[in-house]
């Protein structure tokens, strides 16, 4: 199971050599976003199979990036490794920042999700040559505002921008904190977080510049270099000097763009006046970031379904059953062939109701599916329909009380719960595994299953459509 360990300005460096070379073109896809915003994102990351997996908590919400691989990564194996952390987790996988041209990727993976893609999301995307020469008719506006800034200030120049330079970067705060103009809290922040980033610059990270007039910072700019996408992630001038906004990106794109195609200056965060500002320098592209959020067949169910054997009933537990159902789970001698110990995962006292409301839990998140296994009415044992890979498989399991051992009764109710499963429910497929030795779970299984691999421990079974 993946483990994640938060994201901060001390581990960046590990982040970075996946970012590096990162052609997703998106801003989430930076060092510099996840560290600026970590407030709000509260980003976490992992490395599997060749790749980095970020997961963001944001408002209670559980979401992660698409994994970014190194050239040998296995991105399929990431995101199996996102898909069962969620499912251990009782958590239902989102990917949240998926590129648009990542898309049909995730479609042709999940046969069950829901898509969004918000305008106030979308980055706005510039081609570096056109952003460093402004050149052309449409851009004549973007050039009259850099020549009144160069009648005004005929003596600014750009200059690079260093960790040297904290002396200079403080006195230009302070001037502009002095003209700034926004009152929100989302403003303020912004600003306070800002500041943070060009603490970093000795990171290597960024690429940092200015206008520079009579030894002053009138402008300053802070990037990060990400698959060839110059990742613009601050952007400040004094609004005492008019047309320093253009002078400034045109400067700073010329210098550090030479290797970048594009320019991202990220989104608009709904922001009426940087809207406009974005819009005209003539975006190219303003690039989707598509949010994932995947489903189950489970979705389907309204309520746990009868089903009705030869010689047993499968339905959802009730409260009647609560006695018989709590022995069950109790059973410790029984359960180590169900292979799961309630003591893992428990919180708090042992109540009575403690295992009916894991289960009804369970399914009211449509997680998992607990029939009870009854014989005349009386519940003997239940059969579980848990562990979704979220592409169209879930695992099953099922036990029966000792008193009721040894008449078959295991095997038809799980063939019955693997049948409706597979033909009712529209699974792909339903898998199983037994201890070895076990051979009484392995005679169950063997009888309405396909063996399809074995470890140390289990025999793996499977059934398809």
């Amino acid at each position: 199971m993946l483990t994640f360990t938060p994201i901060t300005p001390e581990n960046g460096q590990i982040l970075r050599p996946y970012y590096e070379n990162c052609t997703y073109r998106l801003c989430e896809y930076a060092v510099g976003t996840k560290i600026m915003w970590a407030n709000y994102l509260h980003p976490a990351y992992a490395e599997v199979a060749g790749c980095l997996v970020v997961r963001n908590e944001i408002e209670g919400e559980v979401l992660f990036d698409l994994p970014v691989p190194l050239p040998e990564g296995d991105m399929d194996a990431a995101l199996t490794a996102i898909e069962e952390y969620c499912t251990k987790s009782g958590l239902r996988p989102v990917i949240s920042v998926v590129p648009q041209e990542q898309t049909a990727q995730l479609c042709g993976r999940y046969s069950r999700v829901v898509m969004t893609s918000k305008r106030m999301w979308k980055d706005y995307l510039y081609r570096a040559e056109d952003l460093a020469a402004f050149a052309g008719r449409h851009y004549s506006g973007q050039r009259n505002h850099i020549n009144r800034f160069r009648r005004e200030h005929p003596n600014a120049r750009f200059t690079e921008l260093a960790g040297t330079d904290a002396d200079r970067l403080a006195a230009f705060w302070r001037a502009y904190e002095a003209e700034f103009q926004k009152d929100s809290f989302n403003a303020r922040r912004e600003l306070r977080n800002a500041k943070e980033m060009f603490r970093l610059l000795d990171t290597g990270w960024f690429c940092a510049g200015g206008l520079e007039e009579d030894g002053r910072l009138v402008a300053v700019c802070l990037a990060e270099k990400c698959g060839g996408t110059l990742i613009i992630h601050v952007e400040k001038a004094l609004y005492s000097c008019p047309g320093a906004y253009p002078t400034l990106v045109q400067a700073f794109v010329g210098h550090f763009g030479d290797d970048c195609r594009w320019v991202n200056r990220e989104d608009d965060a709904r922001d009426k006046g940087l809207r406009t500002s974005k819009l005209q320098y003539l975006p190219a592209e303003l690039d989707s970031k598509v949010h994932f959020a995947v489903g189950s067949e489970l979705d389907d169910l309204d309520a746990v379904p009868r089903l009705e054997t030869e010689r047993l009933a499968l339905d959802g537990l009730t409260e009647a059953d609560k006695a018989a159902y709590n022995a069950l789970c109790l059973d410790d001698e029984r359960n180590r062939w169900w292979g799961y110990d309630y003591r893992e995962d428990l919180h708090g006292e042992l109540t009575e109701d403690y295992f009916l409301d894991v289960a009804n839990s369970d399914f009211s998140k449509r997680m998992a599916v607990n029939f009870a296994v009854r014989l005349e009415g009386q519940l003997i044992g239940e059969a579980v329909l848990y562990n979704l890979d979220w592409r169209g498989g879930a695992e099953l399991g099922c036990r029966i009380a000792p008193a009721y051992a040894g008449h078959g009764y295991g095997t038809e109710a799980f063939a019955a719960a693997a049948e409706w499963a597979l033909y009712s429910l529209g699974l792909d497929r339903v898998v199983a595994k037994c201890y070895k030795e076990n051979t009484a779970s392995y005679k169950m299984l063997s009888s309405c299953m396909r063996r399809s691999g074995e470890n140390e421990t289990f025999y793996y079974f499977i059934k398809t459509v």
